[in-house]
């Protein structure tokens, strides 16, 4: 018990950390004293800092078994990570180097540690240097390369999601390293920092233009592969290739209008959603049970979705009155989420209840914000960053577990959320 302490103090030091600094460069006097004090307080200095902390971190942790003191360091050290960007943006010291800078301290926070876990037995060896082995790609390789091609690649959060979760990895390592009782799920969460960070790489090397369109095709593949999953009755990861898609979905509209597309880009993006939200949700209503009544309420939500889909491209996207970002109706994957969420937590006559709310809402005229352009913009980076990497944890849990009813739960209980969060903003909205 005395490790949890220890990492909850840890946490509230560095939050106070983060958000004192957050206060101070918000104010004209506290930017002033940044800039007299770079040696210091500067974001490439931040960076120097927080990687001593952790090397020093490291040694006191493996080296001399002072390992809550090494618990502190490192957790105000990865906490910094959040600093130094709030530091650059609010004191224009935004730079080419330290774009590059950022990213190496993370790793020399985190990789180092990473490797002495694997040592130490907690850890999967192999995973650990595959993941040591993309990141040195990424961080060395990646930019010459986009150099010597003559282009470079959108930008993308998987890196910093990667970031936040191997800092929490790490911490998590010492935690189970003193509680044994705990699920171990070290491995698990590795996997995803390793397909992040491949994830990372793979999409700098996408022309721009066509990063929304790759986004819409694996959005489409996602689709496909829950039909044959579903075929299969492996319902829970059926439906996890379906959340996966979500993901995909959520921001190819974004990168298409940051970077544009091609002229077949609008067409691949519905017949994908088609294909994901409303044809794969419906054939695993079908084989989940239930006789003639789940044919019927699985070809009602393909004709909820159709109807939403088409509704959207001939009328919604023409009118005057409908703001940037608003939905008239439930958005197609947050009608999918309830039916998925319903197929793993009730029986056959709550789940068609569920489909005939989700497919109500949908072609309804009630409005609804848009997750990506509207919630999370107005979302603080780092609650973001934090948001997605607790989900993906949350995740490999329930990989680990192999729960079903839990993963059912958290997607009725995810779509809630945002349907409440949605209806709020328009609330907020319209009062302004």
């Amino acid at each position: 018990m005395e490790r949890i302490f220890v990492i909850i103090a840890s946490v509230l030091v560095g939050l106070a950390l983060f958000y004192g600094m957050a206060f101070l460069v918000k104010r004209e006097a506290g930017r002033n004293y940044v800039l007299a004090h770079g040696w210091l307080l500067h974001p490439n200095a931040i960076c120097y800092w927080r990687a001593a902390l952790a090397l020093v971190a490291l040694y006191l942790y493996f080296g001399l078994t002072y390992q809550n003191v090494a618990i502190l360091i490192f957790t105000v050290a990865a906490i910094l990570d959040g600093v130094d960007g709030i530091v650059a943006r609010a004191c224009n010291l935004v730079s080419r180097w330290g774009e590059w800078l950022d990213p190496f301290c993370d790793k020399l926070t985190y990789l180092p540690p990473l490797i002495g876990f694997a040592y130490a037995g907690i850890l999967d060896v192999k995973l650990v240097w595959i993941l040591v082995i993309v990141e040195f790609v990424g961080q060395f390789f990646a930019r010459h390369i986009l150099k010597l091609l003559g282009t470079s690649g959108a930008a993308n959060n998987f890196g910093k999601i990667k970031a936040i979760i191997c800092f929490g990895l790490v911490i998590f390592c010492a935690l189970i390293q003193e509680i044994q009782l705990i699920i171990d799920i070290s491995d698990e969460i590795l996997i995803s920092c390793i397909v992040l960070s491949a994830a990372s790489l793979l999409f700098k090397f996408i022309p721009n233009k066509l990063y929304a369109d790759i986004l819409s095709s694996l959005n489409f593949c996602c689709g496909l592969i829950s039909l044959y999953l579903a075929s299969q009755d492996t319902f829970t990861w059926a439906i996890l290739v379906i959340i996966l898609g979500q993901l995909f979905d959520l921001f190819d509209g974004r990168m298409a209008l940051k970077h544009g597309g091609t002229k077949y880009g609008p067409y691949l993006d519905d017949i994908a959603d088609f294909i994901s939200f409303g044809l794969a949700p419906a054939f695993i209503i079908y084989r989940s049970g239930g006789g003639i009544l789940a044919v019927v309420f699985a070809l009602l939500l393909i004709f909820g979705v159709a109807f939403r889909l088409i509704r959207f491209v001939v009328v919604d996207k023409k009118r005057t009155d409908l703001p940037d970002g608003i939905f008239n109706g439930l958005p197609s994957p947050a009608g999918a989420l309830i039916v998925l969420g319903g197929v793993l937590v009730a029986p056959p006559h709550i789940l068609w209840m569920l489909t005939t709310l989700s497919v109500a809402l949908m072609v309804s005229h009630v409005r609804f914000a848009h997750f990506g352009r509207i919630i999370l913009k107005h979302l603080p980076r780092p609650l973001f960053f934090v948001v997605s990497a607790t989900i993906i944890v949350c995740l490999a849990y329930i990989l680990k577990t192999k729960s079903a009813l839990l993963f059912g739960y958290l997607i009725l209980a995810s779509v809630g959320v945002f349907i409440v969060a949605s209806r709020k903003w328009i609330g907020l909205a319209s009062r302004q």
